[in-house]
């Protein structure tokens, strides 16, 4: 066997493809985040109220707003969203948003008064603040670039406010202590906060992608559970038990029929895996989750899906299409589902996969059932009609190429050939040294040995038979005379 070039070719390339496609594939999509970060989704509030400032009004919030988008037209990586504060909150509850940069009410005020020469009425300047709201539900690398993005743009804005202020300062006759010229160069102090809080129990934002994995892996391994099974129980494959081997008589049915049967095995096992794996993360490991209904029923049919399309798959394409699965369902699918690294951080490649590729789907329904409250935009409607369409797709697709197939008679095992024709065949057959089989048709037989004591050496034993037998052919033996 090791001798057989072909063994070493054929293992060879499929060793080579898997690997090489694999480390392409995870790699690729998470090696450079960064660098391939486009559009980021972070919210901007101005709530600054404004301050009247010797007989003017100032708004310095809308200077740092201003600001931000001037800089950001020539740095695409952030898309900067102006909106209100209720707004703002909203996006981040539904995950629209990675993060937001919020500018108080009294930006204004609390600016203008480290400048004024006159100590505040309370007799304390308040100190400017912006904060920076993050959203590690949405996705913990992309809250955290929204996050950074988000302080990088307030200590900005911070150092453009402190360079107007000291030359207001500078404007006055008044000297000021250099501590104080300190502080005026860099006057606002950034706070973070969590925009929207997830439990302690959520792995940091990360649950419904560990979940959605899951569920995709159960659905992958039923089908091929349910795939070898239904092959054990129709007789095409044996099974072993140690060293027991068991097969089952073959019993010859469609391919249609055989797929029938294994979607309808895998959607009786889909109830009792999403079940159990619904039982072992909430009940046991007491992961944060609320809508526990709706949340079995998703994966149930999550399992289910995945499950029927790889039986399509294994239906089709035979062997390959076990191989096939795992790049789909697996291999393009976890570097495309923009659970660990954001899908704008992903190279184009992957952001084309990410819009039809299942485990995003799944990982934005979840993250809607597990963090934002069930919320139909929130990914949730999107994710029940991307498994319609799934489901849909892949039985239209492993009916039709099984229908084809039984079409044209390519069976699994062959049907055994009816037989045809009467037998009524002659064999005739004389054994005295010499034999001769008719196929022809016709056997008398008739055998004779010598009498008892009459043997001088040499036997002669004649046989003539007679066998009838219908047949198309011929064929004749002879050999030499024996001599006892």
């Amino acid at each position: 066997m090791l001798r057989r070039p072909q063994l070493w070719i054929g293992t060879g390339l499929i060793a080579a493809v898997v690997s090489m496609l694999f480390a392409l594939l995870y790699v690729g999509g998470n090696v450079n985040p960064r660098g391939n970060l486009r559009d980021l989704p972070v919210a901007l509030v101005n709530s600054d109220s404004g301050a009247d400032v010797n007989g003017r009004r100032l708004n310095l919030g809308e200077q740092v707003v201003s600001g931000i988008e001037k800089a950001a037209k020539g740095d695409r990586s952030i898309d900067w969203q102006v909106v209100s504060r209720e707004e703002a909150d909203k996006r981040l509850g539904k995950g629209k948003v990675f993060g937001a940069l919020v500018i108080p009410a009294d930006f204004s005020a609390s600016v203008t008064g480290l400048a004024s020469p006159q100590p505040a009425r309370q007799g304390k300047a308040t100190a400017p603040t912006l904060t920076v709201l993050t959203n590690q539900a949405a996705g913990s690398i992309g809250s955290s670039m929204s996050s950074q993005a988000a302080q990088k743009a307030a200590h900005a804005a911070s150092a453009q406010l402190g360079q107007e202020l000291l030359k207001q300062v500078g404007s006055q006759k008044t000297p000021i202590p250099t501590a104080a010229q300190l502080k005026l160069a860099d006057p606002v102090t950034v706070n973070v906060a969590d925009g929207h809080p997830v439990g302690s129990r959520s792995a940091m934002g990360l649950s419904a992608f560990y979940y959605a994995l899951v569920l995709v892996v159960c659905g992958m391994l039923g089908a091929n559970v349910v795939n070898s099974q239904v092959d054990t129980a129709l007789g095409y494959l044996h099974t072993d038990f140690g060293p027991v081997r068991k097969r089952e008589p073959v019993q010859h049915t469609s391919r249609v029929r055989t797929l029938a049967i294994g979607i309808a095995l895998m959607l009786g096992l889909s109830l009792v895996m999403g079940t159990l794996v619904e039982v072992a993360t909430v009940g046991i490991l007491d992961m944060d989750a609320s809508h526990l209904g709706l949340l079995w029923l998703y994966s149930v049919a999550t399992i289910a899906v995945v499950g029927v399309g790889s039986l399509a798959l294994f239906a089709a394409f035979g062997t390959p299409g076990m191989l096939l699965a795992t790049i789909v369902f697996v291999a393009m699918a976890v570097p495309s589902s923009g659970a660990t690294v954001p899908v704008q951080a992903l190279p184009g490649f992957f952001r084309a996969l990410s819009e039809f590729e299942p485990l995003r789907q799944v990982t934005e329904g979840l993250r809607s059932l597990l963090y934002y409250g069930a919320q139909a935009d929130a990914g949730l409607t999107r994710a029940w009609a991307s498994m319609g369409v799934a489901l849909v797709a892949a039985l239209a697709f492993g009916f039709a190429v099984t229908r084809l197939y039984d079409l044209r008679g390519l069976h699994r095992i062959p049907h055994p050939e009816p037989v045809t024709g009467t037998g009524t065949g002659t064999d005739f057959g004389t054994n005295t040294g010499a034999a001769a089989e008719s196929g022809a048709g016709k056997e008398p037989a008739t055998k004779t040995h010598p009498a008892p004591g009459a043997d001088s050496g040499t036997g002669a034993d004649t046989d003539t038979g007679s066998d009838s037998d219908t047949g198309t052919g011929t064929k004749t033996e002879a050999s030499a005379p024996t001599t006892a």
